[in-house]
């Protein structure tokens, strides 16, 4: 899935940065179209990671004044940047969807499992279904609006409006966090084959084409977004009691910096 002489730059840029800042990379992975699995040919490489510093950097008096992220400017296509731990589990707390959407990626750079999989424990106590239907309908909305209703439209929008209804689907019958793969998602079109036909023949379009290429609108398409928007917008939140509280996101961070 990922060309292999492009995985080890991106494990020698992963090194060089643990190196740079004196930190410990704990989990890195794939988080862009790459991972949602309708790149295309000149698609760049999203890696976002997590990573630790030693303990005494925790243990300062301006530790909110200190920066929490590593980013680098893009180059040869290789977008990169991380997060603190500290940042990433204060974020997981508030259901954060960019975090939630790595924990979920199928192309994995690191993994040292025991903080992947302590987040995934604790992802049912604390994930909020409500917080993801409201993120993924405002990102539909906000993308159908301003991309989608021309007579010729960037094709790659279509994507980034049809994720995110499906992901909410996932989520009203699963209850939990929703897969990235988009395959996955299209599982919740058991109701719609004329959708998923569609569906299909844009996907191979994507492939093929370049990131910024425009297509005419797609009548079918543009139907079923319009039919799920205004179903989504009378939805009701109906947000569960959290079974976790802060107290075990605080034990777990601090087991990383023993």
């Amino acid at each position: 899935m990922i060309d292999e002489a492009v995985r080890e730059d991106i494990m020698r840029r992963i090194r060089d940065a643990e190196q740079e800042h004196g930190v410990r990379v704990l989990y890195a992975v794939e988080s862009g179209s790459r991972a949602w699995g309708f790149a295309s040919p000149n698609s760049d490489y999203d890696v976002r990671f997590i990573y630790v510093h030693p303990h005494d950097w925790y243990l300062s008096v301006d530790l909110e004044d200190k920066r929490d992220v590593i980013e680098y400017e893009i180059v040869d296509d290789i977008d990169i940047n991380g997060w603190d731990l500290r940042k990433a589990l204060k974020l997981f707390w508030k259901s954060n969807p960019s975090f939630v959407e790595w924990m979920q990626s199928p192309i994995v750079y690191v993994d040292d499992r025991t903080f992947s999989e302590g987040v995934r424990s604790l992802m049912p106590g604390i994930y909020s279904v409500a917080k993801g239907v409201h993120h993924y309908h405002s990102m539909a909305r906000t993308n159908y609006k301003g991309y989608l209703k021309a007579q010729l439209v960037p094709l790659k929008k279509y994507f980034y409006v049809l994720r995110p209804l499906l992901a909410i689907r996932w989520l009203e019958t699963h209850g939990e966090p929703a897969p990235i793969e988009f395959e996955r998602l299209r599982e919740t079109l058991t109701d719609a084959p004329g959708v998923n036909d569609e569906i299909s023949k844009l996907l191979e379009r994507k492939k093929r084409s370049q990131e910024k290429e425009f297509v005419p609108a797609i009548p079918t398409l543009n139907r079923f977004i319009e039919k799920e928007l205004s179903r989504l917008a009378s939805y009701q939140e109906d947000p569960a009691e959290r079974t976790e509280d802060l107290t075990a996101l605080s034990q777990f961070f601090r087991s990383f910096l023993k």
